[in-house]
């Protein structure tokens, strides 16, 4: 695989795009790679904050994830690799029980399992996962994994309700009725305004950031593998399969281009980032809506820009000072940050149903998100000797039951099987 993009021109034809395989003039390539970094930032940044991780850890192993991305997808699939908040919950329930190695060790297997994915889908396509993962499933779980986190939303939201409100507002303002660029921003400035005014209120505590150093290498740590967190985390792989898939299939209509055979390396791709961030004390990696909207809005979807990006991220990881910064982000701020961001990934499931057209008058259909979802919100727990299961762990697997068990008893009756008619979730991260 070469690393070479035939250099195109920009034009006001508004059928003109750039092409994966081609680039505008080095210049505007580096100005479009920076607009990547900070269209991902104020969500990659938020999910180590949240579960405890290094922030400049994290934001190397996003760097280095999205180079090996690129690299095992033959350089064809333009994407970045941010923080996945899929693994928030399983990862700040495997830190409070065992500690932050059996965090990362969980990491490691949803990782790994995912690499599997992606060796199966390259081989036999991606029918089994449809079959497995129908969208009602797969919406339900993505649902309940979202609306699980509404209590740690609460906690921090309460412990600084001003800067937690400012940041609320202004993260809906901009959302709801700014496009374009500013739009993708959205995240970045509203935590920005509310960091501000934590500052001027004196809720920062900047002695960590004036002890930082300007460059060094971030704080690695090692994985533990245990058992009885892994339940935990299976949900998660779930939720990256169907954020990888809706990735490849957006990416492939806007750029009109076949995509699909790209589905396994890009699982496996993501596997193997998620894998290493989870052996060196980054989190769980996943393609990013944010950048999805960048190339949206410039219509420029080469890789080179990706290149870029990635080199940014790993440049600013090497700076002790921008983590320490990340890092002093008060609870306030990330309370009405979170408000908003957990919402959205269970609307995000709620997405995948309306996407692909799930029937709700079907009874199968109506108990496959009804129990999951009741049992993720009130985050019901199982004992089984040395293994728990969480509110997600237990939603996840009550929605597969429930969905291929209601199947096989409609065939066993002699009935055709109700189905939600509709192939694998068209999401994006």
């Amino acid at each position: 695989m070469a690393l070479t993009w035939t250099r195109v021109d920009s034009r006001t034809d508004p059928d003109f795009v750039v092409a994966p395989g081609e680039r505008l003039s080095w210049p505007r390539t580096l100005g479009l790679g920076a607009q990547h970094v900070v269209a991902m930032f104020g969500a990659t940044f938020l999910v180590p904050v949240l579960t405890g991780f290094p922030p400049a850890t994290t934001l190397l192993f996003s760097g280095v994830g999205t180079i090996l991305f690129l690299l095992i997808t033959g350089n064809r699939l333009p994407s970045y690799l941010g923080s996945s908040f899929s693994v928030i919950a399983p990862v700040t329930a495997a830190v409070a029980a065992q500690g932050t190695g059996s965090a990362l060790g969980g990491l490691v297997a949803v990782g790994v399992l995912l690499i599997i994915v992606g060796g199966i889908v390259q081989l036999a396509g991606t029918h089994w996962l449809d079959l497995t993962l129908p969208p009602v499933v797969t919406g339900a779980i993505v649902a309940l994994i979202g609306f699980n986190l509404a209590p740690a939303a609460k906690t921090n939201f309460e412990a600084g309700p001003l800067v937690g409100i400012v940041t609320l507002v202004l993260l809906i303002v901009v959302l709801a009725f700014f496009r374009g660029m500013i739009g993708r921003l959205a995240i970045f400035l509203a935590v920005a305004a509310g960091y501000l005014l934590a500052l001027i209120l004196g809720d920062v505590d900047t002695s960590g950031i004036a002890a930082a150093p300007w460059i060094g290498l971030p704080q690695f740590q090692t994985p533990a593998f245990s058992l009885s967190v892994l339940p935990m985390f299976l949900p998660a792989v779930i939720a990256l399969i169907a954020e990888n898939i809706g990735h490849v299939k957006s990416v492939g209509q806007m750029t009109r281009t076949d995509l699909d055979p790209l589905m396994g390396r890009a699982l496996a791709a993501d596997g193997v980032a998620t894998t290493l961030a989870g052996l060196g004390g980054g989190s769980a990696t996943t393609t990013y809506a944010e950048n999805i909207g960048v190339m949206a809005a410039t219509r420029v979807y080469s890789t080179a820009a990706y290149w870029v990006a990635a080199a940014v991220a790993i440049g600013l990881s090497l700076c002790p000072k921008v983590g320490a910064v990340i890092s002093a982000i008060p609870a306030g701020v990330l309370g009405g940050a979170t408000v908003v961001l957990y919402g959205l990934v269970g609307i995000l499931g709620v997405r995948i149903w309306l996407t692909n057209h799930v029937d709700f008058s079907q009874p199968i259909n109506q108990m496959t998100a009804a129990v999951p979802l009741i049992i993720g919100i009130a985050d019901f727990t199982w004992q089984a000797g040395n293994l728990t299961f969480t509110g997600i762990a237990l939603g996840s697997i009550a929605a597969l039951l429930i969905y291929h068990g209601m199947r096989v008893l409609g065939f066993r009756q002699g009935r055709e099987a109700p189905t939600d008619g509709a192939p694998a979730a068209d999401v994006s991260g």
